[in-house]
């Protein structure tokens, strides 16, 4: 089974790709597509919306399995004109780097009182001759903080300033054990080995 994973960010594929090859799926991203050149506008009004865009134009262009994934985030007590909502990287218009988005969120942790509570929502979808299959779920009980972590998660960024009190440290230092407790990813895997 060849599936092709719709995304640029290292990160996001880090997440999934390792886990879906020990599945027996043949993975493959958009690196490996190097004469498919697309741009795409992600102009959805949500997580799946945006999945789906990605999923349904990268299939129809290489007729491989694809998968999309998107998210979107709110954080509590800032307005609603600076919420993130699809548009995490993307700041009055311009798309910033990894360094950039601490900046950036940081300085609005420290505008709106030092600790704003978060919420992620993200959205798969699967696309391939059968139509799409879609999957969403919500990431919350944590909360982005000033002081960003040492280490840096190269596109997913703000891993570094979220912090998860369950386990008293920064996302991005949770073990993977501590992953599994909260079940970000297993879900998401079993999704897509059921749906592909």
């Amino acid at each position: 089974m060849k599936l092709l994973f719709a995304s640029k960010n290292p990160a996001k594929i880090g997440r999934y790709i390792d886990k879906l090859k020990e599945q027996g799926i043949d993975v493959i991203t958009l690196k490996d597509l190097e004469n498919l050149n697309i741009k795409i506008e992600e102009n959805g009004r949500n997580a799946l919306e945006n999945a789906y865009i990605k999923a349904k134009t990268y299939y129809d262009a290489t007729g491989i399995t694809t998968i999309g994934i998107d998210d979107t985030l709110f954080i509590e007590g800032i307005p609603d004109e600076k919420q993130p909502g699809t548009h995490v990287r993307r700041v009055n218009g311009r798309e910033l780097s990894d360094d950039e988005m601490i900046t950036y969120y940081t300085n609005l942790v420290k505008e709106y009182g030092g600790r704003l509570d978060i919420k992620w929502k993200s959205g798969l979808v699967i696309y391939d001759a059968k139509g799409k299959r879609e999957y969403s779920w919500n990431r919350d009980n944590m909360y982005f903080v000033a002081e960003p972590s040492e280490n840096i998660n190269h596109g997913y960024p703000l891993s570094s300033i979220t912090f998860v009190p369950e386990f008293n440290k920064y996302s991005i230092d949770l073990t993977e054990e501590e992953k599994n407790i909260k079940n970000y990813n297993g879900n998401v895997i079993n999704f897509i080995i059921e749906n592909i």
